[in-house]
């Protein structure tokens, strides 16, 4: 999901913008995996705006219209946004100011607020279009920051210039709205040319042929910020560490041990041993204050790119399974995270493989034929990529094909039931594990005829609220699933977010530290996703989403392997999955194991990682409370160690605009060990902002 729709639309509230007062019409691209998704239409006469914002990519995508008056300081002064949102919910959104008062309207009910100077609204359903109103805002500012509203603080760097094509330009990126900057390029006359991705751009019309190059500078230009902050939050300690007074939780036996002290060198630990072993010379200590030490966490459904690499750092995520991204740019991340470049996760790759069709996923490798199909099996196998991702628009009668060379070629088989089908037939057809809990509850509640390649694959989980989950059709895909022992990914906090946001209250994914996150994401975490239409689709959902916590629990007891993965990039967002495996009444000892150790077992990776014994790799983190107890202290992590290299997520989470949890514990250095790279004790770098 993490493409420029998601980049453009769930996250426009980072989008802004404003044009000099004279009669232009602009028309800019969106496009996505080479291919055009979605466009925006500004036509603006004198400082009135029009705009028509249209993208459809995956099935899905916003349908806006804009209306902006501009003000003398070509700032907007009254904004009206209609239309439908990603997956279909209505927006009604509006601004405006005088000198003293702005009003809005937006998710979140009506407010105003006194106005001192300029009055910067962040649209939260904005067009790519509001970028360079604000970029020109910004810049006529002498230390390029302006304060916004409904809150946060806007800055905007200068990246240096760039040629595309024949064209020459200057790179910004514009950061304080959301977890992570807005890279941008301007023209010579200070005009929005083009909104950068890793896998694509939103560009003027007529330039759609540059995107590859936007692409490649939106890959270097984010490398070098990830690279730098990597110098900053990185340390390394070139002597053995002894981690201290700590309880080592076990997630083969469910238990948490007495305190101990765990050894650490050269990317691996060298021993659990008892509290009063005494230290060799030479070590360097750190003081684990009685909290817990547990093995790193997992993402079984990632999409990861430099942004969320360091993101699941800080929290504690060490390897992620990726279901799909760019094949040209997710080898060379997977090499930068290797050799140390960037800090992320360990990765393994899945290919993610689409059929054609007009609602096709842009990403991956879409394919024709069964024989194109089958082609993509066998370039993903010569690259290394672990199993094969089969999305929505594959024709079923492919998959079988598919299966087949897949297993002969060492690969497993994963994926999204495509349209016109259910998961009894994929698993007959050669599927390994079936990802996301919807894709398997959906063949129980549709006909077959309805086409999930649309919105609802979302939206029909309302009928799932009286599904009785001993039914025939019920006991038979479960028992089929055991027999066959399938796998399920179920991205249950994907769900959560999708069926029970609402407009104005925090979303239950995120309630418990929605006041930590930046502001733009705060308010799409206050907005409705699903199209509410009254009361009954409120209670439908809820109920819905109840009976997806039933059915976690029943494929649980049937000793099907829940595989904990997200769809999102946050990083934060596997603890909520964790969290909801506890509430639907998975132990909370077996529930830590499914996030640390189980991964492991199931790539084959156990005897090198997923839990804290002598010789495997120092993969681990530091939490000051008993997360046996309350799963929600797995947000409250004081650090994080990847093979060897230690974070502080109180040193990396203000480069993300995120409020940190937990302070670092202090490290004293041996004598004669050189200063760990990084910028040193952990308030040093809390002050500093990249962008």
């Amino acid at each position: 999901m993490s493409l420029v729709l998601l980049r453009t639309a769930l996250a426009a509230s980072t989008l802004l913008s404003a044009l000099p007062a004279l009669a232009q019409h602009e028309r800019m691209s969106v496009v996505a995996n080479g291919e055009k998704v979605g466009f925006v239409d500004a036509d603006q006469q004198g400082r009135q705006v029009t705009i028509q914002y249209d993208v459809k990519n995956n099935g899905r995508g916003p349908t806006m219209r804009e209306t902006i008056e501009l003000g003398a300081d070509g700032l907007p002064v009254r904004w009206n946004l209609d239309g439908k949102a990603t997956f279909g919910g209505d927006v009604h959104e509006s601004f405006a100011r005088d000198d003293k008062t702005a009003h809005w309207r937006d998710s979140m009910g009506e407010r105003s607020a006194p106005v001192s100077g300029t009055g910067l609204y962040i649209g939260q359903n904005a067009s790519p279009w509001a970028l360079g109103v604000y970029a020109r805002a910004l810049l006529k500012r002498p230390d390029g920051t302006l304060s916004a509203l409904p809150g946060g603080q806007l800055a905007i760097e200068k990246l240096g210039p760039a040629t595309i094509g024949t064209g020459k330009y200057q790179a910004y990126a514009i950061s304080g709205i959301d977890l992570s900057p807005e890279l941008i390029l301007l023209d010579a006359e200070g005009g929005l040319f083009a909104v950068l991705e890793t896998g694509g751009a939103v560009v003027r019309e007529g330039h759609e042929a540059e995107v590859p190059a936007l692409a490649r500078l939106a890959t270097d230009l984010t490398a070098k910020r990830y690279a730098a902050l990597q110098q900053r939050f990185a340390h390394r300690i070139d002597a053995p560490v002894r981690i201290r007074n700590v309880r080592v939780f076990d997630p083969a036996s469910g238990r948490l041990g007495d305190p101990a002290s765990v050894i650490f060198a050269n990317g691996r630990i060298t021993g659990v041993q008892p509290l009063d072993a005494p230290a060799s010379p030479g070590e360097a200590t750190i003081d684990g204050n009685g909290g817990t030490l547990l093995p790193g966490l997992h993402d079984m459904h990632a999409h990861i790119g430099l942004e969320s690499a360091m993101l699941y750092i800080a929290a504690g995520v060490t390897s992620v399974r990726d279901m799909g991204n760019d094949n040209s740019f997710l080898p060379g991340l997977i090499r930068e995270i290797d050799t140390g470049e960037v800090a992320g996760p360990r990765i393994v790759p899945n290919g993610f493989l689409e059929g054609r069709s007009p609602y096709s996923a842009r990403t991956g490798i879409v394919a024709d034929s069964e024989g194109a199909a089958i082609d993509a099996v066998r370039w993903y196998a010569a690259r290394g990529y672990w199993q094969i991702k089969v999305y929505n628009s594959m024709n079923p009668a492919w998959v079988p094909a598919i299966a087949r060379e897949a297993h002969r070629l060492g690969m497993g088989v994963t994926g999204h039931i495509p349209a016109f089908t259910n998961a009894d037939a994929m698993i007959a057809a050669g599927y390994d594990e079936v990802t996301h809990i919807n894709q398997l509850m959906l063949g129980w509640v549709l006909d077959p005829k309805e086409d999930t390649r649309t919105p609802l694959r979302l939206t029909a989980m309302r009928r799932t609220a009286g599904l009785d989950l001993a039914s025939p059709q019920v006991r038979k895909t479960v028992d089929t699933m055991v027999a066959g022992h399938i796998a399920h990914d179920p991205t249950a906090v994907t769900l959560e977010l999708l069926m029970l946001s609402r407009d104005g209250t925090p979303s239950p994914s995120v309630a418990d530290y929605i006041d930590h996150l930046p502001i733009g994401l705060q308010r799409r975490r206050r907005q409705a996703i699903a199209p509410i239409a009254g009361p009954a689709d409120d209670v439908a959902y809820q109920g819905g989403f109840a009976k997806v916590k039933e059915l976690l629990k029943l494929l649980h007891d049937r000793g099907i392997l829940l595989l904990p993965g997200t769809d999102d990039q946050t990083g934060l967002s596997v603890h909520r999955e964790l969290e909801i495996y506890g509430e639907a009444g998975i132990p909370i000892p077996e529930v830590l194991r499914l996030g640390t150790l189980a991964p492991e077992q199931y790539m084959g990776r156990d005897q090198e990682l997923g839990s804290i014994a002598r010789g495997k790799r120092a993969d681990f983190l530091l939490l000051p409370g008993d997360p046996t107890k309350d799963l929600r202290e797995l947000h409250r992590i004081a650090m994080v160690v990847k093979d060897g290299t230690i974070y502080f997520p109180s040193e990396i989470y203000p480069a993300f605009g995120v409020k940190p949890f937990a302070a670092a514990p202090r490290i004293t250095q041996p004598a004669t060990a050189p200063k760990p790279m990084g910028s040193g004790p952990a308030h040093d770098a809390m002050d500093e902002f990249l962008f």
